[in-house]
């Protein structure tokens, strides 16, 4: 057992793709979902499949890149459910881009909803966290990529969101929080888009993945953050789990 029954999972992006994934395979294991973005009808989207197959969901809206809403988001989430055990930080704006290219705007956005977002969201779950908490921040493969050419801006927002990830599983282990970050290839709209993009470029990347495959944001990538946050993981934290088919070294 995975000790996750009726607890309450606050998921950041959660109308689509990964995070979509991953509100299914946490309410699967029992767990009640806080499903968290920015389109209402997305949301409810997600809460309406949840409930069909008998889970627990409910949904928020807010805007990740605005204080005020991470604070009032996370309050309401906990008077909702009574608690608040497991928070996924998922949600990011990508800045794409060459270095003389990329805007100092679009960098920004990728600060904003990226390290920023997930500092802020920590900082204010923190205290419903406390005792049996699990965080799970994302990261990417872009940071490890062979040629970094158009993801420099990318991979410096992702590599800061591990960075604090560390710093809270080493800052909040005595509180009995654990933090880990996921680094996840998976068939999302975001991946959908890019393939159709840069056909030439996607096809090139998917041979380099040892599994021969993207990641189902469900099955393969929701069901390993269902293990990351129960107790069957009880021992790890300040981590980076690479969820890529193999195609990235993070040694």
């Amino acid at each position: 057992m995975n000790g996750l029954n009726s607890k309450v999972a606050l998921i950041t992006g959660a109308g689509q793709g990964v995070g979509q994934g991953i509100a299914y395979a946490l309410a699967a294991e029992g767990v009640k979902v806080a499903v968290v973005g920015r389109t209402l009808s997305k949301l409810e989207d997600t809460c309406a499949e949840i409930r069909r197959r008998g889970g627990q969901a409910e949904a928020f809206l807010c805007d990740v890149m605005v204080k005020q809403d991470i604070d009032r988001c996370v309050e309401q989430v906990a008077k909702h459910f009574g608690s608040l055990n497991i928070l996924i930080n998922n949600a990011q704006v990508v800045p794409l881009g060459r270095l003389l290219e990329v805007s100092d705007e679009a960098f920004t956005e990728g600060i904003d909803s990226g390290p920023l977002a997930t500092l802020r969201m920590m900082r204010a779950c923190y205290p419903y966290l406390k005792g049996d908490g699990a965080i799970v921040n994302f990261a990417s493969s872009a940071a490890m990529r062979w040629d970094a050419s158009g993801y420099g801006p990318y991979a410096a927002v992702k590599e800061a969101i591990r960075a604090l990830t560390r710093a809270a599983a080493c800052e909040w282990g005595s509180d009995n929080i654990r933090v880990n970050t996921v680094a996840p290839h998976a068939m999302s709209p975001g991946m959908e888009g890019w393939i159709a993009a840069q056909p030439a470029e996607a096809a090139a990347f998917f041979k380099t993945i040892p599994l021969g495959r993207v990641g189902d944001c469900e099955r393969d990538i929701g069901r390993a953050i269902v293990f990351l946050v129960g107790s069957d993981a009880g021992y790890l934290t300040g981590a980076t789990i690479p969820l890529d088919g193999g195609q990235a070294y993070w040694g």
